[in-house]
């Protein structure tokens, strides 16, 4: 399981948003970085059973961060185009 964790915010992290495609991740969390927005990146293994609702996903990854900077992080993913927004799942915080 890879786990990033940017700054020093280890604990009560809130989920920013999920995503099964690893370049969205990847472009998701280069955002971020780009904004100086703290954050954890994890991922997590799909169990084979239930790959269908994740359209055959093995893989999802996971983007925590700092309740504090959340409405920041939500402002930076609006700028992200269109396709990549359209593969990722945002929480409601």
């Amino acid at each position: 399981m890879a786990k990033v964790l940017i700054g020093n915010y280890s604990g009560n992290n809130i989920e920013l948003c999920r995503t099964t495609d690893m370049k969205v991740g990847e472009r998701t969390a280069e955002l971020l970085l780009e904004r100086q927005i703290p954050f954890v990146k994890n991922s997590k293994k799909i169990p084979f059973f239930r790959r269908e609702e994740y359209d055959g996903a093995d893989q999802i990854w996971v983007i925590s961060i700092n309740p504090h900077r959340y409405g920041q992080a939500r402002r930076a993913l609006d700028t992200l185009d269109i396709m990549c927004r359209k593969n990722l799942v945002l929480s409601n915080y």
